[in-house]
């Protein structure tokens, strides 16, 4: 297990961070409502704008709900990155199929991938049906601890930074997006004889998270070239289902791997005993502070999505999740089978030997006397600061403003409550100084 003391004497390296999730200080107005949702306090104000912490950001997405300016966006590498590659692939997640109205099959949207301009389509719901198989054998094969799905970026990083105690309890498979990928990319390089470099492989995405996860991933290498938000391509998808004509490619994916897409759907696929599905950003944090403290007894996996509903609510869909939950299932009724793809001829390429090692965002220096000095400073700032938590210094919190003045980024006056105890104060010694006059005007100094 790591420690804290651990963590304060890591080296602090000088990481650059890819983040998917940007600010537009143009449009941010300063009003705080970023700073308090943030799960990691990655997001300050100074000087009337909102500045992100690059190291603490997760991209989770929840500034961008958060935001009444449309201040916090999300990118995506977009249409114009398949320009890059002679032979496209489109990998759409499970959240897509879920976006059209009834009556628009999973195969109707395959077919329309070719008509926008992709070479081939790989669904990811069926290498969830793979990942599935995987999760199974490794929670057969080790039991007695409580194991973490690691197939959120967003709730991975959340671990990183806030949880780093619980990384060794992450398990280490291969996400649907990153397997879907690799599997895509082999089946194109056998049919068409091109190199690797030549066929771009694109993951239609619900979430910014997600294309952090592809430019910078965690403990090994992408395989995916770029991706392509549900929003950008939903209405050119939409246009090609109504212009189809003709047969359509049938799905290869079991309902269970397109239940991927909901909060459940894990837990409901791996059909296991004592397994628990957490959703939202703030209730998994709450909950991994239950797991931390040992207080989640006999749960032997947790599926976690940092997205309200799973996937499906995620920043980049275009539909209200619980109409798309409900799409979602009648589509899985529909669907003929209901077993998950056999995963065995994958072998063990579905079980990453990589280590995820925590984000380095808690050193307060490098010396460690210097750092507990620092501590004892924060410490003591706590006591003086009011405790209310109201974030009008443009700190998310007492603590976080207390740990700003220690790292010289913020000053006490920037607490206003304590501004005007000072003021106050200074008020009441100027009327106590308007009343003295010097001893040789007066005895004893007084009128």
């Amino acid at each position: 297990m790591i420690g804290f003391r651990d963590i304060l004497r890591r080296e602090v390296h000088a990481l650059k961070y890819f983040h998917s999730v940007t600010l537009d200080k143009e449009s941010c107005k300063g009003c705080t409502n970023c700073i308090k949702r943030c799960p990691t306090e990655a997001i300050r104000v100074r000087d009337g704008k909102a500045v992100i912490i690059e190291e603490r950001c997760i991209d989770c997405g929840e500034c961008i709900r958060a935001c009444p300016n449309n201040a916090k966006t999300a990118s995506s590498d977009g249409f114009a990155a398949l320009s890059r590659y002679r032979y496209n692939v489109a990998l759409p997640a499970p959240t897509l199929f879920a976006q059209f109205r009834q009556g628009v099959s999973p195969e109707q949207i395959l077919q329309a991938f070719r008509v926008v301009g992709f070479n081939a389509v790989y669904e990811v719901a069926r290498a969830a049906d793979y990942v599935t198989c995987a999760m199974n054998d490794f929670l057969h094969d080790n039991p007695g601890q409580t194991w973490i799905s690691a197939n959120c970026p967003a709730v991975v990083r959340l671990i990183q930074v806030r949880f780093p105690e619980l990384l060794s309890q992450l398990i280490v498979i291969e996400s649907p997006m990153e397997l879907a990928a690799h599997l895509a990319l082999n089946e194109a390089m056998e049919k068409t004889c091109l190199p690797a470099d030549e066929i771009g492989t694109f993951f239609i995405t619900p979430c910014p998270a997600k294309t952090t996860a592809v430019h910078q991933p965690e403990g090994g290498s992408s395989q995916v070239s770029g991706t392509i938000s549900i929003s950008e391509i939903y209405g050119a998808l939409l246009k090609a289902v109504h212009a189809s004509t003709g047969s359509y490619a049938r799905t290869r994916a079991s309902p269970h791997g397109l239940g991927w897409a909901s909060i459940g759907g894990e837990r409901i696929a791996i059909n296991g005993a004592n397994h628990l599905a957490v959703d939202g950003i703030h209730e998994v944090v709450s909950m991994l502070e239950e797991l931390e403290l040992d207080h989640l007894e006999a749960v032997e996996f947790i599926e976690v999505q940092s997205c309200p509903g799973g996937c499906l609510g995620g920043p980049l869909t275009v539909t209200n999740p619980f109409v798309a939950h409900a799409r979602l299932q009648d589509m899985m009724r529909k669907m003929s089978g209901s077993k998950v793809t056999s995963c065995r001829e994958l072998g063990r390429r579905l079980h990453i030997n990589r280590v995820i090692e925590p984000r380095p965002i808690l050193t307060l220096s490098e010396e460690m006397a210097t750092a507990m000095r620092m501590l004892e400073r924060i410490d003591t700032l706590l006591d003086e600061l009011p405790g209310l938590d109201c974030g009008a210094c443009g700190s998310p919190s007492c603590r976080s403003l207390a740990e700003d003045i220690v790292r010289g980024m913020a000053t006490e006056s920037d607490c206003v409550i304590t501004l005007r105890d000072k003021v106050r104060r200074l008020a009441e010694e100027m009327v106590h100084l308007s009343t003295m006059l010097p001893p040789a005007m007066g005895r004893g100094g007084q009128k």
